[in-house]
């Protein structure tokens, strides 16, 4: 059985708002001069990284008033730990600046050029790179809201994977599982997975990864596994064994720092407010969910870091 309409279309959603930035990314990439690619693409980067902070706003912003409609007012829930999406636009989810995370297709750009390879192809690695850290970016800043939004609700104990039948095979494998509230999101870049909260009066149905391969075509199977995977899962064969769940996914995001932080500050009251001085890093929400099993703790962290109000 499929997680709740609520859920599936919670996560389509994002994924709209993720392609719209990404539309908006390749429109500036097109009118990068070959010429003078890289002071031409620093001068374009102003709108993308409007429309992908602008996105990932509004990932954020969907949050409360999905689960307000899906859970309904949690009592037990501070009337100040409410979450400030805007805490989470303008940075990569391992909290690097856009200004800073979407030159890195053009300095990608310029070491193939050095390499030897023509200018079109270079161009199109960049533009493969650029829609990756687009999609990622705002799906990863949708899911940090999710979670921020569920951690500070007392009554959420724990949350399901939700993925759709288009999902790569690591994500299918995954369908249905449920975690802690803490716990990190295995994902990979351009992951477009979802969860669903978990409480006393609200038990969804897990998804079955078997269900989920079973209402895929054969075609999103064969991309998705690859053909002799679907031969074998065809012929009786467990999913779960026949793919690595783990392979290639990692809570950390593309970036694979350490520790998940940024100097940004970018709610409006800023980190100085908070007692923290000017400059200091502020941990990403994955990172305090890392770091701590105290929800107490994780509620007081994600206050001091200003992803709740």
């Amino acid at each position: 059985m499929s997680p709740t309409a609520s859920a599936v279309a919670h996560a389509t959603a994002r994924i709209r708002l993720a392609a719209a930035a990404a539309r908006a990314a390749r429109g500036a990439w097109r009118k990068v001069d070959r010429d003078n690619p890289v002071p031409s693409w620093v001068a374009l980067l102003g709108p993308v990284i409007a429309a992908v902070a602008g996105a990932q706003l509004a990932a954020g912003q969907a949050t409360e008033p999905w689960l307000l409609r899906l859970l309904g007012q949690d009592p037990d829930q501070a009337a100040s730990d409410r979450l400030d999406p805007l805490s989470l636009a303008g940075i990569t989810g391992d909290g690097t600046p856009l200004v800073q995370a979407l030159q890195v297709p053009m300095w990608t750009v310029m070491r193939l050029l050095g390499q030897g390879v023509p200018i079109a192809q270079a161009m199109a690695s960049g533009n493969a790179l650029l829609d990756l850290m687009v999609r990622t970016a705002v799906a990863d800043a949708g899911r940090a809201a999710d979670q921020v939004g569920m951690v500070s609700r007392p009554g959420v104990t724990s949350y399901i994977r939700v993925v759709e039948a288009g999902a790569c095979s690591r994500c299918i494998v995954l369908a249905g599982r449920e975690y802690g509230t803490s716990s990190g999101f295995a994902r990979h870049p351009r992951c477009h997975c979802g969860m669903e909260p978990v409480t006393r009066e609200h038990t969804p149905k897990a998804q079955d990864p078997q269900r989920v391969y079973d209402d895929m075509s054969a075609a999103q199977r064969k991309s998705a596994f690859g053909e002799a995977a679907v031969k074998a899962i065809d012929e009786g064969a467990d999913i779960g064994m026949v793919v690595n769940a783990r392979r290639g996914m990692a809570a950390a995001t593309v970036f694979g720092r350490q520790v998940q932080a940024t100097t940004e500050s970018t709610t409006k009251r800023g980190l100085a407010a908070k007692g923290l001085p000017k400059g200091s890093p502020r941990l990403m929400p994955e990172e305090i969910f890392r770091q701590t099993s105290d929800r107490d703790h994780q509620i007081r962290l994600l206050r001091l870091y200003g992803y709740l109000f």
